[in-house]
């Protein structure tokens, strides 16, 4: 990453290419914090009927040349499936300024691929986000390229607290972070629905058990968070000498929870590190 710069990188105007679920639900972040007006975005999408449907329910222009997109933009939002990166990158690296910002948030593309085809200079921030960025509970990941200053940096960060949660790291990492923050909750989806049909078992009705077992562990993450403690500690908390909670624990144990835990994630980081080899 280059010599941070004493400037802010300001944001007036942004292109988001590929407004699908996470480049929308960015734009639609960023209207309603007021960051930027419906009249200073420009989206991009492939087919009209999605073009039609973005502009009227953002109110914001809508294109089907991303080279036009970018043009005018401060910061430029990749949000296109991986697999048409490289055709995307084509189309708008005549079109790109050193004075603007390129934010991917393409899911197992590295920083090396994405500068390979950029003239020399563009700034790049890398960012994973995952999919709780829908309802402003998400977890996104950044990091920057070659060119790009603390101030890129930041400007990219703060996009991201619109949508939840964010953390500065290596590129190093990220095949770590897709795994565990990126798929980690479709994993959680599956332990909710699990806990529920222990709920529907012990004769709960179905909506009641999802109900809890999804709070639960959203204040479950909350705890965590908001007390620093280890996990470990936190559950210690809750499980009492010859109480209900460690008869449960033993079980989870038994069928070997943890361990399948940590081989998903691994495993799901070490498929992200393929997407493009």
């Amino acid at each position: 990453m280059s010599e941070p710069m004493s400037e802010v990188f300001e944001v007036r105007r942004v292109a988001v290419l590929g407004a699908g679920k996470m480049g929308g639900t960015l734009a639609r972040a960023l209207l309603d914090a007021g960051v930027v007006a419906p009249a200073d975005v420009t989206a991009t999408t492939r087919t009209a009927a999605r073009r039609e449907a973005v502009a009227r329910e953002l109110g914001v222009r809508t294109v089907p040349d991303n080279a036009l997109a970018v043009a005018d933009a401060d910061i430029v939002l990749l949000a296109v499936k991986p697999q048409t990166a490289v055709t995307v990158l084509e189309e708008i690296r005549d079109r790109l300024r050193p004075d603007q910002l390129l934010v991917s948030i393409l899911a197992g593309v590295p920083l090396a691929h994405l500068e390979a085809h950029l003239p020399e200079g563009i700034p790049v921030v890398r960012a994973m986000p995952n999919t709780p960025a829908l309802v402003n509970a998400g977890m996104t990941v950044v990091c920057g390229g070659r060119a790009a200053t603390a101030a890129h940096v930041l400007a990219a960060r703060s996009l991201f607290t619109h949508l939840g949660r964010v953390l500065v790291l290596d590129e190093s990492y990220f095949d770590a972070v897709t795994g565990l923050s990126a798929s980690g909750p479709a994993f959680l989806y599956i332990v909710i629905e699990a806990l529920a049909e222990g709920g529907v078992k012990m004769g709960l009705p179905r909506n009641v058990a999802i109900e809890l077992a999804a709070q639960t562990c959203l204040g479950a993450g909350k705890m965590t968070i908001e007390t620093g403690d280890h996990p470990a500690l936190l559950k210690d908390a809750v499980t009492t000498p010859a109480g209900c909670t460690v008869d449960g624990i033993l079980q989870l144990e038994e069928g070997g929870l943890r361990v399948t835990l940590i081989k998903a994630v691994v495993e799901a980081a070490r498929r992200a590190r393929e997407l493009v080899e």
